[in-house]
């Protein structure tokens, strides 16, 4: 390995020092070492051996360690272990002659950033050095982004207090401390990836990256090169290298959210990856050893797939060692109005403690309602009524026309008399009655529901049949 005075002096160095442990036992690339890494810029320990490489590892921790693969007594792969153990966060580079080529290979797969074979170029020592420091500038970033997101967003939380949710966070706190594969049933907007995310907060892999991807918004022809990632050229557009979702997540956890819409030609290496912890790049013939744990969710019947032939069963038992089902928010009703008072705050945090958010009309209006978006709705709602609502409390107005906020309000037309018609019906007549309060009572539904006789929330719930159709029908 000669450097030339020339190509060393082209080889200018503009980055960020890092500090390097080389050990080789070759005598002139030691002397190599000591004058040409200082001079790309960075801080250099060179070694001997491997011994002398792991003395120096319990001393200071390094950016990056590149080590020959073959020294006498303590080889490459030994110093690269206590790397492993000592300092997860260093990049190991192997040096290695031809004949050795294979088992460095070998060790890429396991986890080393990259290896070069002898003889070797500076400019190759600066590209691979260069690569690291990139990296580790990226992550670096990437912790501090993760930080600032968490600071803002606060710890996961379910909100509410009824009987159904408790027992949800019960299984979590149990499911979360293994390393089990979670399913999460519940429909659309309940908050699958919020349980999702308290699971990954309550484990130990907390540290590490939570990757959520909805595999119904993806197209069915990249949905492999999504989750799987591809080689350089394996398809028209590839035009580069790119890691899959399983590989960013290693360390971490995969969320597969509605797992039921991923295409019945990928569910078999979904199961191999489970199963192996191995995947494979789309245009590649080497397997990749990722750590990931799979939480997936959906909203369908995976048993009804099964038999329809479009799930596989095998696929399903393995996803499926513990289960969690989140309640619809009509089977919680009662925790309405806490969700109200959290979604105001966060998005007013100024909100002094102790104030009604909403005042009893507003949430016995929203108490009615049958919630087919569940949290999600409600929190579009809430949402509508503070772009309306200037001073809290929340009132009807400020809801959606469905509610009974704001409606246009069209000009009164004459109508001639109506011709005779059937009797009225007890429902028809009960409706007439409702509406002549309102009108008595200007709108005002808490005073037409004590003129009636009824209860706020049963006034609701007339209005909302007749706004859906079910009052209009005649019989």
């Amino acid at each position: 390995m000669n450097f030339s005075d020339e190509e060393s002096s082209n080889v200018k160095s503009t980055v960020r020092p890092m500090r390097i442990l080389f050990a080789d036992d070759e005598a002139s690339l030691q002397e190599l070492m000591r004058i040409e890494l200082p001079r790309l810029g960075h801080e250099a320990t060179v070694c001997p051996d491997g011994r002398t490489a792991l003395a120096a590892l319990d001393r200071t921790a390094y950016d990056c360690v590149m080590v020959d693969l073959d020294m006498p007594g303590v080889g490459g792969l030994e110093v690269i272990a206590r790397v492993r153990e000592t300092s997860p966060d260093t990049e190991a580079v192997i040096i290695t002659g031809k004949s050795s080529v294979e088992s460095a290979v070998t060790a890429v797969r396991q986890g080393v950033f990259d290896y070069l074979t002898k003889p070797c170029k500076l400019a190759d020592i600066q590209a691979v050095l260069e690569r690291v420091r990139k990296k580790r500038e990226l992550t670096t970033r990437l912790r501090a982004l993760e930080r600032r997101v968490r600071q803002v967003e606060g710890a996961t939380q379910l909100v509410g207090t009824s009987p159904c949710l408790e027992q949800v966070r019960r299984l979590i706190a149990r499911v979360a401390a293994s390393e089990a594969t979670v399913l999460v049933r519940g429909e659309t907007g309940t908050g699958k990836e919020l349980v999702a995310r308290a699971i990954h907060e309550g484990s130990p892999r907390a540290g590490g990256p939570l990757v959520a991807v909805n595999c119904g918004a993806l197209p069915e022809h990249l949905v492999e090169s999504e989750l799987f990632g591809h080689r350089r050229g394996a398809f028209t557009g590839a035009d580069e290298h790119r890691a899959g979702l399983f590989e960013v997540a290693d360390g971490g956890t995969l969320f597969l959210d509605e797992v039921g819409e991923l295409p019945k030609s990928l569910q078999s290496r979904l199961l191999r990856a489970l199963e192996s912890g191995e995947i494979r790049r789309v245009g590649d013939n080497h397997p990749i050893t990722v750590d990931v744990r799979v939480v997936c969710a959906t909203h369908r019947s995976l048993e009804d797939m099964v038999r329809s032939g479009e799930f596989r069963e095998d696929l399903l038992f393995r996803i499926n060692t513990f289960e969690i089902s989140i309640p619809p928010l009509r089977d919680r009703q009662d925790d309405i109005p806490v969700l109200v008072d959290h979604f105001v705050r966060r998005s007013r945090p100024q909100t002094p403690t102790g104030i009604a958010v909403a005042n009893e009309e507003t949430l016995a209006a929203l108490a009615a309602h049958a919630w087919p978006g569940n949290i999600r709705e409600l929190a579009n709602v809430v949402e509508h009524a503070l772009v309306l609502c200037d001073e809290l409390p929340l009132a009807i107005g400020h809801l959606p026309a469905r509610f009974g906020g704001l409606r246009p309000t069209a000009p009164a037309v004459e109508r001639p008399a109506p011709a005779p018609t059937r009797p009225e019906s007890l429902r028809e007549l009960e409706m007439r009655a409702i509406l002549e309060g309102l009108e008595r009572n200007r709108g005002n539904k808490v005073r037409t529901a004590e003129e009636l006789g009824i209860s706020l929330k049963t006034l609701y719930n007339k209005l909302h049949q007749l706004n859906d159709g079910t009052l209009d029908k005649t019989g």
